[in-house]
């Protein structure tokens, strides 16, 4: 029984270790912004290069679990983390760095996986997997949390290589921990990997990921805008048809068919869509706005970290007695909350009068939603289906993150792209520093501290407001995407049973015990 229990802290462990990759290039965004002469679009394909890949695998690496054994995938995937690392530590240009960024998010790609798919296996009683899954699903929103924090202490006394050095005795610290406490995984009988709807995923996914990304750039109605949008579409509906129509998909889209599973895999998309890429705009937000520094910064994302750790636990034991449901509801009416307070904040707004209450919301919102629709996908899988099905589950997480960082992140660029330029025209600032400031909000900063005395106030000022204004826009959408998701759960996930006699029930895909409406019921063991 104990060692089950440290074997889930070494496995939550190795998932923090590729988690925080998530997050803690955040607060280094302006540095690297500053030394690699990047733009907002840039900042965005650091963060995104290594989510997108990172999503786009990750059914791959479940499909190796299953294959080869997760345990092996697992320490093979956090060797590999460590040793590119080392590469992006190194990397001298931007070009350098976004590539070993979406190194790190292929090696994660096999570690992610595997670490859910362990703890479906070793907890095998119902309320002992819920309570794992659900510590599983905290470490995960913590790590989101946390990245900022190590990254900006990190900052304040290295340089922002140091946020990819940090990895290399974590990652020894992981695979110590999994060798010594975590039983090996036999691997499963596994059909022919389905190499061709591998590369469609991969391309409708950073297709669509490109284009948003470059969207404002280009212009929205760019052809290459509007082509790659297309082509997108039809890579991931190529994709689709393709694992509907061969025996052994890599991905089962016939899960999606059950509402369920289906709603809970959406709402965790939703969450840490709406979470990515508040967080990419609010570390900015912090040291152009707010003028902290990256410690400060990081450190003012720790409530995150708090309430999810709070929370989580709560989370679990209220969807134990009322249903996922109804918590998973009110944890996207919280998430639409506190994005909602941040629409009344302005470049005067104090962080302990506003900014802490709305980021608790979100967190609390995140809590109620991530543990509870973790368990219900989980539920809906047979043991064969561990590595895949886990690899579902993540990719969702992964898919929203990289989206919510494209789209916020786009509409942001948007905003600030046009108004900065009008502003600073309108205050007589040479077209070539209007150039500059349009790249991002830390080169606008940077015009405006370059500026003579007299003007440099009202320029930073002018700056600031603009990226407000841009900030407010980005939100909009992400308080209309969890409203959204509040109502859809309501109604997707109505039926699911909060498991409160003989333990928790089993949501399965067997055609045997399907209900009229073709949708799987609750079977009690």
């Amino acid at each position: 029984m104990r060692t089950r229990w440290l074997a889930l802290a070494a496995l939550c462990f190795a998932e923090l270790l590729v988690m925080v990759d998530n997050t803690i290039v955040n607060v280094a965004l302006p540095t690297m912004a500053r030394d690699l002469d990047a733009g907002i679009s840039g900042l965005q394909w650091i963060v995104d290069a290594y989510t997108l890949v990172f999503a786009g695998l990750l059914l791959t690496g479940g499909y190796l679990g299953d294959r080869f054994g997760h345990r092996r995938m697992l320490l093979t995937g956090i060797a590999g983390f460590a040793v590119v690392s080392v590469l992006a530590a190194s990397s001298q240009t931007l070009g350098q760095l976004i590539a070993s960024r979406g190194g790190l998010g292929l090696f994660a790609a096999l570690v992610f996986p595997a670490t859910l798919a362990i703890i479906t296996s070793i907890f095998t009683e119902p309320k002992q997997r819920a309570a794992a899954v659900g510590i599983w699903a905290a470490t995960s929103g913590i790590a989101v949390a946390v990245g900022p924090v190590l990254g900006g202490w990190l900052l304040e006394h290295y340089s922002w290589s140091s946020v990819f050095w940090v990895n290399l005795p974590m990652a020894v610290v992981a695979a110590a921990a999994i060798v010594l406490v975590v039983p090996g995984t036999r691997p499963e009988s596994v059909s022919r990997f389905d190499a061709i709807g591998l590369v469609l995923s991969i391309m409708g996914l950073g297709l669509l990921t490109y284009s948003v990304i470059e969207g404002p750039h280009f212009g929205w109605t760019d052809p290459r805008t509007i082509g790659g949008l297309v082509v997108a579409g039809i890579a991931l509906g190529l994709f689709a048809w393709r694992e509907l129509a061969i025996e052994h998909p890599i991905l089962n889209i016939r899960l999606f068919a059950n509402r369920r599973f289906a709603a809970a895999a959406g709402m965790i998309s939703v969450a840490f869509f709406a979470l990515f890429g508040f967080i990419f705009l609010i570390t900015q937000f912090f040291q152009a706005v707010k003028g902290y520094g990256p410690f400060e910064a990081g450190l003012r994302t720790l409530p995150f970290a708090l309430v999810m750790a709070v929370f989580s636990p709560v989370a679990m034991a209220l969807a134990h007695r009322f249903g996922p449901r109804m918590v998973s509801v009110v944890g996207a009416l919280l998430m639409s909350g506190g994005f909602a307070l941040v629409e009344v904040s302005s470049r005067m707004s104090g962080y302990w009068e506003l900014i802490i209450w709305s980021m608790s919301l979100m967190a609390m919102g995140l809590a109620f939603i991530s543990g509870p629709c973790t368990q219900v996908i989980m539920d809906a899988l047979t043991p064969e289906q561990a590595g895949a099905g886990s690899a579902v589950n993540d990719t969702t997480r992964e898919i929203g993150g990289t989206l919510g960082v494209a789209v916020l992140g786009s509409v942001l660029t948007s905003v600030y792209t046009s108004g900065v330029g009008e502003r600073l025209a309108d205050l007589g600032v040479p077209q070539a520093a209007t150039g500059i400031a349009e790249d991002s909000v830390m080169s606008g900063v940077e015009v405006a501290a370059r500026a003579p005395s007299e003007v440099a106030q009202q320029l930073r000022f002018a700056v600031q407001d603009v990226f407000v204004e841009g900030l407010h826009s980005a939100v909009w959408v992400a308080v209309a995407v969890t409203a959204a998701a509040a109502l859809a759960a309501a109604y997707f996930l109505r039926g699911v049973p909060s498991g409160r006699a003989n333990g928790t029930p089993t949501i399965v895909d067997d055609p045997a015990v399907l209900d009229v409406e073709g949708e799987a019921v609750a079977v009690r063991p």
